[in-house]
C-alpha cells in the first residue's frame, strides 16, 4: 500500500494472496485474487494478522455444511481500514478494526427485533458465508467491525475476536453468582477466559485431555486454582462449567462436577453427540445450555475489558501460506493459546 486519498486507495496492489478452501476435507490452496471492492456500508481492510479457530476446522470437515464456495476462512480478523464503501459513516481510513464471526445481521427479523441478533434468520458469517481473513485484504460491513486500542493491533489481538469473544459470551451465560468455574478444553478461549475471570475475582478450574501435563501447567501459571484432566473430579463442586472441547461425553461430566443450581454452559459451534444420562445428574436446578455466536454488544463489552485487565494472548505464528500446517496444529491440540496466521 503506497498512498491513500480522499478514503481510496491510490497505487494500489491490484491482486491479493489467499488461501482459498475450494472442496471441503481437501487441504486450502494458496491463490492470487482481485482485491475486493467495498460496496455501500462496506470497509476494505488491509489485515495484518487472522486467529485459526477450531470452527474453521468444522467447516472444512464439512460438520458445518453450508459454506460459501470457493472460500477463504477466517474470522480473528485484525487489520487497518484502507478504503470505505458509498455509504460508511462511522469508520475512517486508516481505524484499526477486529472483525468477528458475526459478519451482518439485518435488524427486522423477530431475533434481532429482540436483541438476539446472534441468532438472525439472515445473518452472514465471516470465514463461512462470506469471505474472511486467510488472505491479506478482506471487506467487512462497518458495522460488524470493532474498533481496537493500540494495544491489540498486532498478531496478539486476533484471538479476542472470537476465542476471546465466544469465552465471554460463555462467561456471562454462567451467571455473575458463579464463583468456582470449569474451564473445560483449556486452549484459545479458556487462556484468554481465565485472565478475565481472575480479575473479576473468581477461582478456575481447569481441565484439559487425559494426560495433558503441559497444558495443565500452562493453566498453574495463568492462575488456576486447579487443573487436571477432564476424566477427574475437581478439588471443589463448581457453580458453573464452561466447555469449549467439541466433546459431548463432557456434558454429564460437568453436570457431576456442579454444585447444586450450577449451569453447564456449551461454547462451541459443534460438538460430537451428548451420551444419555440419568435426570438425577440435573435434579436441583442444574442446567444445560448453548452459545451461539456473538452479539455487537458482547464484543464492545469484551474489548474495553481486555483492554482494562489487560488480558495477554499466548500465540504461535505462522505465516499465510503456511495455513495449513497451522490448521494441523490447531487440530492436534498441541499448541498451548492461539494460532495465528500473519500477512
Amino acid at each position: 500500500m503506497k498512498k491513500i486519498k480522499n478514503n481510496e486507495l491510490t497505487a494500489a496492489p491490484s491482486t491479493m494472496r489467499a488461501m482459498v478452501m475450494e472442496v471441503p476435507g481437501q487441504p486450502l490452496k494458496e491463490k492470487k485474487l482481485p482485491i475486493p471492492a467495498p460496496t455501500g456500508k462496506q470497509v476494505l481492510v488491509k489485515i495484518i494478522a487472522c486467529g485459526v479457530c477450531r470452527t474453521d476446522l468444522h467447516i472444512m470437515d464439512s460438520e458445518l455444511n453450508q459454506p460459501k464456495l470457493p472460500l477463504i476462512p477466517g474470522h480473528e480478523i485484525v487489520g487497518t481500514v484502507v478504503q470505505l464503501g458509498s455509504n460508511v459513516e462511522k469508520l475512517k481510513v486508516g481505524d484499526l478494526v477486529g472483525i468477528p464471526w458475526l459478519g451482518f445481521a439485518c435488524g427486522y427479523c423477530k431475533y434481532c427485533r429482540r436483541e438476539q441478533e446472534n441468532l438472525c434468520e439472515n445473518a452472514l458469517f465471516t470465514g463461512y458465508t462470506m469471505d474472511g481473513g486467510y488472505a491479506e485484504y478482506t471487506v467487512a460491513f462497518e458495522d460488524f467491525c470493532f474498533i481496537l486500542p493500540s494495544i491489540y493491533g498486532n498478531p496478539s489481538g486476533a484471538p479476542l475476536l472470537c476465542a476471546g469473544l465466544i469465552g465471554y459470551r460463555s462467561y456471562t451465560m454462567a451467571g455473575p453468582n458463579a464463583e468456582k468455574i470449569g474451564l473445560y478444553g483449556f486452549g484459545a478461549a479458556a487462556h484468554i477466559l481465565i485472565q478475565v475471570a481472575l480479575h473479576q475475582g473468581k477461582e478456575i478450574y481447569a481441565f484439559t485431555r487425559d494426560g495433558d501435563i503441559d497444558s495443565q501447567k500452562f493453566a498453574k501459571k495463568l492462575g488456576a486454582t486447579w487443573a487436571g484432566d477432564s476424566t477427574i473430579t475437581p478439588s471443589a463442586p463448581l457453580d458453573a462449567a464452561i466447555i469449549f472441547a467439541p466433546v459431548g461425553s463432557l456434558v454429564p461430566k460437568a453436570l457431576k462436577d456442579l454444585d447444586k443450581g450450577g449451569s453447564v454452559v456449551c461454547g462451541g459451534i459443534h460438538m460430537s453427540d451428548i451420551p444419555s444420562f440419568p435426570y438425577q445428574l440435573l435434579w436441583e436446578e442444574r442446567m444445560v445450555r448453548s452459545v451461539a455466536n456473538l452479539t455487537r454488544k458482547d464484543g464492545l463489552e469484551f474489548i474495553a475489558l481486555a483492554a482494562q485487565v489487560p488480558v495477554k494472548t499466548e500465540t504461535t505464528l505462522f505465516p499465510l501460506e503456511k495455513a495449513n500446517e497451522a490448521l494441523a496444529a490447531v487440530r492436534d491440540g498441541q499448541v498451548q493459546g492461539a494460532v495465528v496466521l500473519v500477512m
